[in-house]
């Protein structure tokens, strides 16, 4: 039994340093953040005759509810109509296809170079469509939105400019924003995590000159840098973070302009959100798995650089580094009181701790301006809530990091859009699209439950309430997470 005790110390030592390295290099992406935030990128002027052409892709799939009002968001837009070319790249089925269809003839006949292309199959989900379209586009850029965004009128006069900032400009990415983050705690949790990714970690790695990504949509590409990186590829499903990596290895540069919103929709059901985070989460494995080698081999490419461009690739992992020490955590409280020579190794780990106040330090630095205890008090109830559900879907997206890692390939599951809007405003119970069915690993989460209610109880048996709040925490996110997926795919 002691062997088996001293193996499970070790192996929950393993997950805690990897935690505590991964919130070193949040926190140095905060300290990059902080001191590069009121920096602005200057936009050069450029005249309309100056203007290139660009193609604007709207790569969609079943899109009922959102397809008329993109359209009529990216047929808004305040740039010159002889030198901008539209692609809807409809991979529907459904009755979307007919009514974007009717739409883009609306368009047409007002003067706009706006094409419904439909490709003969499905090849390559998002990734293909995307490609099918660039070997038929006109522009020298591509402007890329996904079905859940409403892109403002000014959004090309912004962006374009910035390609003549500098060489070698690949991609000119802007920030998300939030058509419904006011809708439920889970538009909420979403939207606090989200922020950080839009402010600490991509100012971060920006002003550092380290690799960031093209998030997928909102963001304008160089046709000619996707060419270079070897195109659109759909190996993975996380095609826009596999293309920035092979575009920034190739020598291509960024620009990220966080003054710049482009407004989005959050999913608002649970098991909406589960879809996009196993997509996202299993893809970013894929992306790992098929690009750590190429970064840590890069010549000309600086260990710090190396460093931050590993753990953004990792960033999927942390969840099975989460889940790791979650369930470790129950024989831990065990073992250090039945085995009291390991004291010693349990006062080292508690210093680990560190990494939950690193990481404190991360979201709060990215909490927008506000009187300084208005913002204390939403933080104090935000930070810890986001952290417990993110750990209560820990499970779920432990799950698509190992079919990531280990190549087992699946098919892109899009996230349902409602057209949900600001505020309370609209509903997806009784719309198409949402998962009516609960998922088996929903009972994983439920037992998860109950195993940190055993690790409460556990607290009293022995008098030692050392990881007590950890395992509240992890009741509640796993408790949230069950609740509403069965809630919601009942509703």
């Amino acid at each position: 039994m002691q062997l088996l005790a001293q193996i499970a110390i070790v192996i929950y030592g393993c997950f805690l340093v990897f935690i505590f390295l991964y919130s070193i290099v949040q926190f140095n992406l905060a300290i990059q953040y902080v001191r590069s935030r009121k920096k602005r990128n200057r936009k050069p002027v450029l005249t309309d005759e100056q203007l290139p052409i660009v193609t604007v892709q709207l790569p969609v799939y079943n899109e009922l509810y959102v397809i008329e009002r993109l359209i009529d968001a990216v047929c808004a837009f305040d740039y010159p109509k002889n030198k901008i070319e539209i692609q809807v790249l409809d991979d529907g089925n459904d009755e979307s296809v007919q009514i974007a269809a009717k739409k883009i003839t609306e368009k047409q006949k007002e003067g706009f170079d706006i094409q419904h292309v439909i490709r003969p199959n499905r090849v390559g989900f998002k990734a293909g469509a995307l490609g099918y379209g660039l070997d038929i586009c006109k522009g020298e850029f591509t402007a890329i939105f996904d079905a859940d965004f409403l892109p403002r009128p000014d959004f090309l006069r912004q962006t374009i400019p910035y390609f003549y900032s500098g060489e070698k400009i690949a991609v000119v990415q802007t920030r998300w924003e939030h058509l419904n983050e006011d809708y439920s705690m889970i538009t909420k949790l979403q939207a606090f995590g989200l922020d950080a990714h839009f402010t600490v970690e991509q100012i971060g790695r920006n002003s550092a000159h380290h690799f960031i990504n093209f998030n997928g949509t909102a963001g304008v590409w160089r046709k000619e840098a996707i060419y270079n990186a070897g195109g659109w590829q759909s190996d993975t499903i996380t095609e826009d973070l596999d293309l920035s990596y092979r575009a920034q290895l190739k020598g291509w540069n960024f620009v990220y302009l966080p003054e710049i919103g482009s407004p989005a929709e959050l999913p608002a059901e649970m098991n909406a959100l589960k879809a996009q985070q196993f997509r996202w989460t299993k893809g970013a494995a894929e992306c790992t798995k098929k690009n750590m080698g190429k970064v840590l081999t890069a010549k000309g490419l600086g260990f710090s650089h190396k460093v931050h461009a590993s753990f953004h690739l990792m960033n999927s992992i942390v969840f099975l580094s989460v889940l790791g020490t979650s369930l470790m955590s129950v024989p831990m409280l065990i073992i250090k009181n039945h085995y009291p020579q390991y004291s010693t190794l349990f006062v080292i780990a508690s210093a680990f701790l560190l990494g939950f106040f690193i990481l404190g330090y991360f979201y709060w630095v990215s909490r927008p301006p506000a009187p300084y205890f208005s913002k204390l008090g939403r933080f104090v109830f935000e930070f810890p809530m986001f952290l417990s559900v993110t750990m209560g879907l820990s499970l779920h997206n432990t799950v698509a990091v190992i079919e990531g890692l280990t190549g087992r390939k699946s098919a892109f599951v899009r996230t349902p859009k409602f057209a949900i809007n600001s505020g309370k405003m609209g509903t997806w119970t009784d719309k198409k699209y949402r998962t009516a069915k609960i998922s088996p690993l929903t009972l994983g989460e439920a037992l998860m439950a109950c195993y940190f209610i055993f690790g409460l109880y556990l607290a009293f048996h022995y008098d030692d309430f050392g990881l007590f709040p950890f395992h509240i925490m992890l009741t509640l996110g796993y408790v949230f997470v069950t609740y509403y997926s069965i809630k919601h795919a009942r509703s």
